[in-house]
C-alpha cells in the first residue's frame, strides 16, 4: 500500500510538473518596469540614424503549450548622442510590416491576420507605434538587479504608445556607440493588457487562453 501511494504521488507530481511547463512558454527575458508616461525633452548632440534594414524589433507570444514568435521592422529613428552619451532617441515601428516567423499556412493567414485586426493591433486604423526615450543611465549588473544581455550597460527609459495608450517602460540594454554608428540589443517582457491588448486573456478559456506577458526584443542598428 505504502509503494502504492508513493508511485500515485509521484505521477501526481509528474502531471503537475509538466502542466506547469506546458503553461510557461514564455522566452526568458528582463523583466521591464512600466509606469506612466513621462514628459520627453528635447536632445540636443549629434544624431545618428536607424539602419532600417538591418533593424528589427522581436515579440512572442504564448499561450498553454505554443508560443508564435515574430518581428516588426521600423519605418524610421534615430539616437541622439553627445560625448559618447545617449541624450534621447525616437523610434517608429511599422505595425503593417509584422512577420511570423512560423510559416505553415494556418500561421501566415488566420494568425497573421488575427493579430493585426482589431482584437490585437488594429493595424489599419493604427499603422505605427512608438518608443521615444526618456532617459538612459549606466547599468551594472549585480545579484539583485541582473540582465539576460551579457554585457548590459545602460537602463533605458522610454514612452511606448501602442493604439491608444502610452506607458513608460524601463530595461537594461546593452548600446555600443562607434564611429561607424550604434548597435543596441535588449530581451524584456512586457503585459500587453496595460495597452488594452486583452484578448484571449481568461484562464477559463483552458487551452486557448493567451498569456499577457509579451516578450520583446530589440536588435537595432545605426549608422
Amino acid at each position: 500500500m505504502k509503494l502504492t501511494n508513493k508511485i500515485l504521488t509521484g505521477l501526481f507530481l509528474l502531471i503537475v510538473s509538466v502542466s506547469v511547463v506546458s503553461c510557461s512558454n514564455t522566452p526568458k527575458g528582463d523583466e521591464a518596469s512600466v509606469g506612466e508616461a513621462e514628459q520627453v525633452d528635447s536632445a540636443t548632440g549629434k544624431e545618428l540614424a536607424v539602419d532600417l534594414e538591418n533593424s528589427k524589433i522581436g515579440f512572442t507570444g504564448n499561450g498553454v503549450g505554443k508560443n508564435h514568435p515574430g518581428y516588426f521592422k521600423l519605418s524610421s529613428g534615430n539616437l541622439m548622442v553627445t560625448d559618447g552619451k545617449i541624450t534621447g532617441g525616437n523610434f517608429i515601428i511599422d505595425t503593417k510590416s509584422l512577420v511570423l516567423d512560423q510559416k505553415d499556412e494556418m500561421f501566415q493567414t488566420k494568425l497573421l491576420g488575427h493579430l493585426l485586426s482589431p482584437d490585437f493591433l488594429d493595424a489599419e486604423k493604427y499603422p505605427t507605434s512608438k518608443f521615444e526615450i526618456t532617459s538612459v543611465e549606466p547599468f551594472t549588473a549585480t545579484e539583485k538587479d541582473s540582465s539576460v544581455i551579457e554585457g548590459a550597460n545602460v537602463r533605458v527609459s522610454g514612452n511606448f504608445t501602442l493604439k491608444d495608450a502610452t506607458k513608460n517602460v524601463s530595461f537594461p540594454a546593452k548600446i555600443d556607440i562607434t564611429d561607424n554608428g550604434f548597435n543596441a540589443i535588449a530581451n524584456f517582457n512586457i503585459d500587453r493588457t496595460l495597452w488594452g491588448l486583452k484578448y484571449g486573456n481568461d484562464k477559463s478559456l483552458k487551452d486557448k487562453f493567451i498569456s499577457e506577458v509579451v516578450n520583446i526584443t530589440f536588435n537595432i542598428k545605426g549608422k
